[in-house]
């Protein structure tokens, strides 16, 4: 794409399309042109060629392709882009949002500020002027009643006085600026507290709004607002996808319904969800912290009225820091209200973009042809596959996840929002998928099915209905956003979805028992301890030995040791001396001396053998 349509090129098609949609009475904005340029660029059925430049006609039908589409505001397709846009623009999360509000805030009151610490005032009337621009600090910091409120000026100035009189002024004066910035937060943030605590105390604070009692009240409200649009949403995409099934079963009886538009339709709606999902955590996470916002407080409260309670004199450094926490927690009560009327907001505006759906398909005529067609829900269709799974010994060369064996399967980045990888590209319907019947791990990416026959299907050419998806995504430029093909498409989404493009890549983390064992030192140590890296002390120990050449040792001795010497003496004790006497005897028999005569024989026939005994007796011996 990038060698058919360069930036140049692109922002001529862009302005021309502005222009064209401005004579017609349509302003819109560029990022919303910029993304219907390449949509309709990449459409497979515009038939423009990625591999050549575009000629003048190209550009020229490119144009008048895009104007068509964005003046056809009863299109679901860019109501849809229309709502992606939107939320792309102008969501953002609770730090960022508390961190653009505090940098408006400070840009708000930087006149104000400078003013103060940059002013040198000398006479009375000058020191007074720069009080009051104190107070006025004060209030506007605080947010806790405005500069032209007498009574809400009354207080805080009373509140100061106590804390930084008048008389004090010179002393500031003379301060640094930072020094002054930092002092004139300090004092903002202990004047708020002494104020909310004399609230409390039924003694002013009369103008103060009981942030905590409003939002114990509009959360919950808000919440269950943004449930109800999501419980409404819920209920037509299951309506549209089962009508959508059963025209793909019996297309004769709806013929005279466009499959195309109800597709529109149902991505529509699930793009809607899912906005209303993240709008609905964020009004959950909020109602937490007010919960825990309304313990801190009251505590905080309960401390200072101990504090304080029947003294005449207390120590600033033992309450001024009770009036800056109270300060603190009043301050997050106030961001709450931002964030709670910002998803307020956002909850308002997103609505438009899903409106137009009833136009084309009221609620009558939707009844009438899903009569004898079964709607199911969301948690119907995986109840119905909890009982089936993939059997890994069918797939040799294919790793499949489960979520009982993987350790953070609740984490994992699955691709295509969690909808089922082979009915997108094949039957064009978004159905959710079921992680129990099995998750596939395809080049470092997981996969999830509505069925176990999608996953069979799915797993013998996965890069095949990948790339089905993919050209699904060009038809239908919506889905890119919706399935998070941020990747496939980087040069298509908007910015801001494409930095976050990484953040929920995680790799699955199985369980297993390993040990390892390591040698405590392998080879013998080389570190030399006699080695100095400062120069400076290797010349102070060389003058220092070069001065033991010329050193001398002396002794001398006293009156009291002249010809004395120590003597030592040394005694062995006598040792232990023992004798032993050994008397040896033993006794010997004679040797038997016995000889056979005859043995040779003689001129006789037969031998005559005579044995002589000369064996000496015992008593000889």
């Amino acid at each position: 794409m990038a060698g058919a349509m360069s930036q140049s090129v692109i922002k001529t098609i862009i302005r021309q399309v502005g222009l064209e949609c401005a004579s017609q009475g349509q302003s819109l904005s560029e990022t919303l042109m910029a993304f219907m340029v390449k949509a309709v660029f990449l459409d497979p059925r515009n038939d423009f060629n990625m591999d050549r430049i575009l000629t003048e006609d190209d550009v020229q039908n490119l144009t008048q392709l895009c104007v068509t589409r964005l003046l056809d505001t009863t299109n679901p397709s860019l109501r849809t882009i229309k709502m992606q846009v939107y939320f792309d623009m102008n969501y953002a999360n609770r730090a960022e949002l508390l961190s653009e509000h505090q940098c408006v805030l400070e840009g708000k009151v930087a006149p104000l500020v400078r003013a103060i610490t940059e002013s040198c005032p000398c006479a009375q009337e000058e020191m007074k002027n720069v009080y009051q621009r104190i107070v006025t600090y004060v209030l506007l910091h605080s947010g806790l009643g405005s500069p032209t409120d007498i009574e809400a000026v009354r207080e805080a100035t009373a509140a100061l006085q106590s804390v930084f009189p008048p008389t004090e002024m010179i002393t500031f004066i003379s301060h640094s600026k930072k020094d002054k910035e930092q002092q004139l937060k300090d004092l903002a943030m202990i004047v708020t507290g002494i104020c909310l605590y004399n609230k409390k105390c039924q003694k002013g604070g009369s103008g103060i709004d009981n942030l905590p009692a409003i939002l114990n009240e509009a959360i919950p409200s808000a919440t269950e607002r943004i449930d109800e649009h999501l419980n409404s949403c819920h209920l037509l995409s299951h309506r549209y996808t089962a009508l959508l099934e059963s025209m793909q079963g019996d297309s004769c009886r709806y013929s005279h319904l466009c499959a195309f538009k109800l597709k529109e339709a149902v991505f529509n709606f699930r793009q809607y969800e899912a906005f209303l999902c993240i709008l609905l955590s964020d009004a959950i996470t909020s109602a937490q912290e007010v919960e825990s916002l309304n313990v801190q407080f009251e505590a905080a409260v309960m401390v200072l009225k101990n504090t304080m309670q029947d003294k005449t004199h207390i120590d600033s450094k033992e309450v001024f820091p009770l009036f800056i926490e109270l300060s603190k927690l009043w301050t997050s009560f106030q961001d709450e209200m931002l964030l709670l009327r910002f998803l307020t907001n956002m909850t308002d505006n997103l609505k438009q973009f899903s409106e137009i759906q009833s136009q084309h398909l009221p609620e009558s005529m939707l009844t009438s042809l899903l009569e004898g067609v079964t709607v199911k829900s969301d948690e119907e269709r995986r109840k119905e596959t909890m009982g089936t799974r993939v059997n890994v010994s069918d797939f040799k060369n294919q790793e499949w996840l489960f979520p009982e064996t993987t350790d953070n399967s609740d984490q994992l980045r699955i691709q295509y929002h969690g909808f089922c990888a082979h009915s997108i590209g094949v039957k064009g319907l978004i159905l959710p998928g079921n992680p129990a019947i099995g998750m596939l791990k395809h080049k470092q990416k997981c996969y999830v099915f509505s069925s176990k026959d999608a996953a069979y299907i799915f797993a013998q050419d996965p890069d095949k209905f990948i790339q089905l998806n993919e050209e699904k995504a060009k038809e239908y430029p919506e889905l890119i956003q919706l399935l998070e093909l941020r990747h496939q498409f980087e040069y298509l989404v908007p910015h801001a979805q494409a930095k976050i493009a990484k953040k929920f890549s995680m790799k699955p983390l199985h369980k297993c028992d390993s040990s390892t064992q390591t040698d405590t030192h392998i080879l013998p140590p080389t570190i030399v301890r006699s080695y100095e890296w400062n120069e400076w002390e290797l010349r102070r120990k060389a003058i220092k030995l070069a001065n033991l050449h010329s050193k001398l040792t002396h002794a001398m001795q006293t009156d009291l040791s002249h010809m004395r010497r120590e003597n030592f003496t040394q005694v062995y004790l006598p040792k232990e001396v023992g004798t032993q006497t050994k008397h040896d005897n033993s006794s010997n028999v004679p040797k038997p001396q016995i000889y056979l005569k005859g043995l040779r024989g003689g001129s006789s026939p037969t031998t005559h053998m005579v044995a002589v005994d000369l064996t000496r007796p015992l008593d000889e011996t």
